[in-house]
């Protein structure tokens, strides 16, 4: 909870991949608040009342995955909206001529995106934005699992990375100072 106010404000990429690990954490726990408050929250060094807040914070999240039926898999609805702002967001800028290092930036990635697609197959429609997230988190996930990366997808994601770290810093600024796309 303490971590995702902090990257809310400071940045959305990484804000989302926490959420995402966030959704993960709870079904890891079986859905179980008790689980959560008991096996994972207890390990913090919070006081009491902090860990009312998590376990608070917790209990929203998990009431939420249940009315939105994604105990299983998927995303919460507040995850998807962050998701949707930053596709919109990456269209308003491509479709601008005052971006161009983001416009180069995004060319350089578009051919990664398109070999994910073709790999992963499932003919599941998704944003090139939500691809790039899914193999960000992906590999997250790899490391967490001390698993090998290969060369190439050690590549793929140093440039997924440069990619979106731009499209957070543009959304901050949108919602900062406000950007003129024309």
């Amino acid at each position: 909870m303490f971590v995702s106010q902090e990257l809310r404000k400071k940045n959305i990429a990484e804000y989302l991949l926490y959420m995402w690990q966030v959704e993960d954490l709870i079904r890891a726990y079986g859905c179980s608040l008790s689980r959560i408050r008991r096996e994972y929250i207890e390990r913090f060094d919070y006081s009491e009342e902090q860990k009312e807040e998590m376990t608070d914070w917790y209990g929203d999240l998990l009431r939420m995955m249940n009315q939105e039926g994604c105990r299983e898999s998927g995303h919460l609805q507040i995850n998807q909206i962050v998701l949707q702002q930053l596709v919109e967001l990456n269209a308003q800028l491509l479709s601008s001529s005052k971006f161009p290092f983001y416009n180069s930036e995004y060319y350089k990635v578009l051919p990664f995106i398109v070999e994910l697609r073709q790999k992963k197959g499932d003919g599941k429609q998704e944003s090139e934005i939500e691809t790039c997230f899914n193999a960000l988190y992906g590999v997250m996930i790899l490391r967490l699992q001390k698993k090998e990366i290969s060369q190439n997808t050690l590549h793929a994601i140093k440039e997924i990375t440069t990619f979106i770290g731009m499209l957070s810093d543009y959304y901050q600024k949108d919602k900062n100072e406000g950007i003129e796309f024309e």
